[in-house]
């Protein structure tokens, strides 16, 4: 590029904070040790979750397998057609989770059997409670080892209070200073200027100043913390800053989606100039999955796939919303047919639903941000929502099998 991203200070920066950390090798060795089940659940029964993730695999083991359709209709797949990805947002912790477990199971043997999707997103803040207490860890253990998806996207918001202490100690470490007030008993939050909601505009997309290196922090810990290795991004500077950072961390991936989305080719094109900048010796990006955006039709989509193609970029996947909240955009959105018309061309598209379609009360943005006691007084209801999402999503699925669509699912619905 004519002009460099990063400036060599920037640089220096990231590359202090992840020696802070341990360095590279330690980071990825780290994370891989803390995916593994044993691991994972040795750790939860020492934090009093013990008996929801025996509860989680016992249900399980009943849930609706999308074998049982292929044979019961005679799916025959046509290979030139695309491959549909399954990924239902809003797996908002442990007890969501949990709720969702339970429905899931209790829909084998009905009409309408509901498969787990093999993506997941939650939009839960990466509060210290959130990420050492345990819930973070035991919604992965049941996303990833239990339901076997592929990916859990966890969502970082940099105006999430922390510790006083953190803030000087990054200061060292990065030799910048972070913009913060303070809340209560030795806890501090950035000052964002453009503030939208609690944790930031929309979400925490507001990332001014250095403040990126607050959002590689606590992706990092939370990494080494939980092994969650999947993030949402919220600002154009960190997926600079990511690109960078994870050149060396194999196992740490981000997912472009929310207002960042791609809604046409030339965004693309910007995007993928951001990662061949800081491609890694494999081709691959940490950049995982780019949302083409809710304003996009299926030609664009389709566009934007030959592009990812002929860049060489390996290992990324791009991702449309079919429903979205109805506080999130326009009312009756619903993106069905062109997702039908990207996947008869030929291209491959993960499919993602923040909405099943029909306005439940809890089916909003709004339920994102609500406070850790909400979330677990709403555990069952909340749960109820991400359900119904994960049954729209196994409806269209199987019309999609019926058409010679393959529609891939989490490896706990897909196999016995």
């Amino acid at each position: 590029m004519k002009y460099p991203l990063l400036s060599d200070a920037d640089m220096k920066a990231m590359d202090a904070l992840k020696e802070h950390h341990g360095g590279a090798e330690r980071i990825v060795r780290t994370i891989d040790e803390m995916r593994n089940f044993e691991t994972r659940k040795r750790i939860l029964a020492g934090k009093g979750f013990g008996k929801m993730i025996e509860d989680a695999e016992a249900y399980a083991g009943d849930f609706p397998q999308v074998e049982d359709f292929e044979k019961a209709n005679d799916i025959v797949y046509n290979d030139s057609l695309g491959v549909g990805t399954s990924q239902v947002s809003g797996f908002q912790g442990a007890k969501v989770t949990m709720n969702s477990i339970k429905r899931i199971a209790e829909s084998a043997g009905t009409p309408e059997p509901c498969y787990a999707p093999q993506e997941m997103i939650s939009v839960v803040a990466l509060t210290d409670n959130y990420v050492y207490n345990g819930d973070l860890m035991a919604t992965l253990t049941m996303a990833e080892n239990i339901m076997k998806a592929s990916k859990f996207c966890s969502t970082n918001l940099i105006g999430i209070p922390q510790p006083e202490a953190r803030f000087r100690e990054l200061e060292a470490v990065t030799g910048e200073k972070f913009v913060r007030y303070e809340c209560e008993n030795g806890v501090c939050a950035l000052t964002l200027k453009n503030q939208g909601t609690p944790f930031g505009n929309f979400g925490g997309i507001e990332v001014a100043n250095n403040n990126h290196l607050i959002y590689l922090d606590g992706v990092t810990r939370t990494a080494l913390a939980t092994g969650g290795d999947f993030f949402l991004n919220p600002s154009w500077s960190t997926i600079v800053a990511v690109c960078y950072y994870g050149r060396d961390l194999p196992n740490l991936h981000i997912k472009i989606s929310m207002l960042l989305a791609t809604q046409n080719p030339v965004q693309l094109r910007m995007l993928l100039n951001i990662m061949n900048e800081y491609i890694r010796e494999d081709g691959t990006s940490p950049i995982y999955e780019i949302n083409i955006g809710n304003g996009s039709t299926a030609a664009n989509f389709i566009q934007c796939a030959k592009e990812l193609d002929a860049s060489g970029i390996k290992g990324v996947s791009l991702a449309a919303h079919i429903y979205i909240n109805p506080d999130l955009g326009m009312p009756g959105f619903n993106w069905t047919n062109h997702m039908f018309d990207v996947l008869q061309s030929g291209t491959n598209m993960t499919f993602k639903y923040e909405s099943d379609g029909t306005a439940h009360e809890l089916d909003t943005m709004a339920t994102y941000f609500i406070s850790e006691e909400e979330r677990e007084a709403m555990g069952i209801e909340i749960g109820e929502v991400i359900f119904n999402k994960a049954l729209r999503a196994s409806k269209d699925g199987r019309t999609m099998m019926k058409k010679g669509i393959r529609a891939v699912f989490a490896e706990s619905s897909q196999k016995r």
